[in-house]
């Protein structure tokens, strides 16, 4: 069996266009993507239709469709597969509230209490995603923090391994963050 290429290799050979290369990254991230997303999805008990193998695999779809990316090395891949796991699970989050509204079929108000006790995992998700929004134009580092954080569940030192900082700068950067959050959400 032959040594496994460098990422960052690979990831150069993948944005050439070989097509082979793209797939041996999947391969070489495949691992760590899983453990991000089962981070991500056991702190929710969120109930929705999405697992870890979903999440994953919906993420490589959008890497596959994404076209020219320039990613640099593992650091810069695990930062915007952070980023892509935001962008699936804010998406599964708006299908299922729309879904509970009753997407396109005629609305008819019976009782309000039971779908606003349903709702608090796709409505806290994209509260978070729509104030992220607010926050990129303030510091964008936070942005980033955070969708390592509570959209893929990376740790404080994978997070500063992949920004390049300290862990005491990630660790200053999430209670910022959380402050801004908690503020914009209340």
């Amino acid at each position: 069996m032959s040594e496994p290429r460098p990422l960052t290799d690979l990831l150069h050979r993948a944005q050439d266009g070989d097509a082979a290369a793209f797939r041996e990254v999947f391969d070489a991230t495949y691992q760590d993507l899983r453990q991000l997303a089962r981070q991500r999805l056991s702190r929710g008990g969120r109930g929705t239709l999405l697992d870890t193998t979903a999440l994953v695999h919906e993420s490589f779809v959008r890497f596959a469709n994404a076209g020219n990316l320039q990613l640099n090395d593992r650091n810069h891949f695990m930062r915007y597969a952070s980023h892509v796991m935001r962008s699936v699970i804010v998406d599964i989050a708006r299908a299922g509230r729309a879904q509970r509204r009753g997407g396109d079929a005629l609305h008819v108000t019976l009782n309000t209490e039971l779908g606003e006790r349903t709702g608090g995992g796709e409505d806290e998700i994209l509260r978070v995603h729509e104030t992220l929004e607010e926050l990129h134009a303030a510091d964008p580092r936070l942005v980033q923090v955070v969708e390592m954080r509570y959209f893929a569940g990376m740790t404080e030192t994978d997070i500063a391994a992949a920004l390049g900082v300290s862990d005491r700068t990630v660790r200053r950067d999430w209670e910022k963050a959380k402050l801004f959050l908690a503020s914009a959400l209340s």
